[in-house]
């Protein structure tokens, strides 16, 4: 099964825009995006413990 499969038609055209706008990015520019996604992924976690925390 895809990962896309479980993505609402909306979350699919968004995937397709991410991926225009990210064809021409450096390989510098890539990793420095990566890194600032997997940095606000953290961020999101976090948040969301405390907001379920009992």
């Amino acid at each position: 099964m895809s990962p896309e499969t479980n993505l609402t038609l909306e979350q699919r055209l968004q995937v397709q825009i991410f991926e225009t706008r990210t064809q021409d990015l450096s390989l510098e520019q890539a990793q420095e995006f990566l890194l600032e996604m997997f940095r606000q992924m953290l961020v999101k976690d976090n948040l969301f413990d405390k907001l379920t925390e009992g």
